[in-house]
């Protein structure tokens, strides 16, 4: 009886541990976020193991029925379509459910994509703010203008139709000197680095639009 929580490559599929092929190759049931993503990981390992769906769409609904399973006796070990589980993806509701059932839960080191852009911007990163995906509308402003005397790096999410629209944003709210690093489909072929102000980057992405996951780290003041 166990969770055990598995960080996936977030792009290359060779950026995965032998301990957590080790664990996949071992539970009961493996829940993914998109199963047919998390195929294509399974398969290129040759692991063959009960593939169930957990999402944000479902995970209040099938968390009981979870929780009976691994009461029952099943081990489980909890996946999402890249990165580790729960760091702006499912997984939190699960890991608090098991541990009020005194259900033991492991987290396993490995792949998340804020800890190479924090790396590679060349910012100080002896402390830092992560942010996840910033609101689209409600609470957007009052979060951008608390960032204006925030002293540590801060890293975040965004989507590619929406980075040119961000970097125009941390340029009006923190102002047009503002350093910024935009990493753009990291561990990938294209991966991707631009370091300057943000109001240049935001040009440049203007002019080639972007494709692919994105992370954004901001100079603090």
């Amino acid at each position: 009886m166990k969770l055990v929580v598995v960080p996936t490559p977030i792009g290359n599929l060779q950026d995965i541990t032998l301990r957590a092929l080790e664990t996949l190759k071992q539970v009961d049931i493996i829940l993914a976020e998109d199963t047919r993503t998390s195929a294509v990981l399974l398969n290129h390992y040759q692991i063959s193991k009960p593939l169930w769906s957990y999402h944000m769409h479902n995970e209040h609904k099938v968390l009981e029925k979870l929780i009976e399973e691994m009461q029952a006796g099943k081990t489980m070990a909890l996946i999402t379509d890249a990165g580790t589980p729960a760091i702006s993806d499912p997984g939190f509701l699960l890991v608090r459910e098991c541990l009020k059932h005194d259900i033991p839960v492991e987290c396993l080191p490995g792949a998340t994509a804020f800890v190479p852009a924090l790396v590679n911007s060349g910012f100080p990163i002896n402390r830092f703010v992560y942010e996840g995906f910033l609101p689209i509308k409600k609470g957007r402003h009052t979060i951008l203008t608390q960032w204006q005397q925030e002293e540590r790096t801060i890293v975040f999410y965004e989507s590619p139709h929406r980075l040119v629209k961000c970097l125009r944003e941390l340029a009006i709210y923190l102002g047009e000197d503002r350093e910024v690093c935009v990493c753009r489909e990291l561990t990938k072929k294209f991966e991707e680095h631009k370091i300057g102000r943000a109001i240049d980057i935001a040009a440049y992405y203007e002019a080639h639009p972007p494709k692919g996951e994105i992370v954004i780290v901001v100079k603090g003041t």
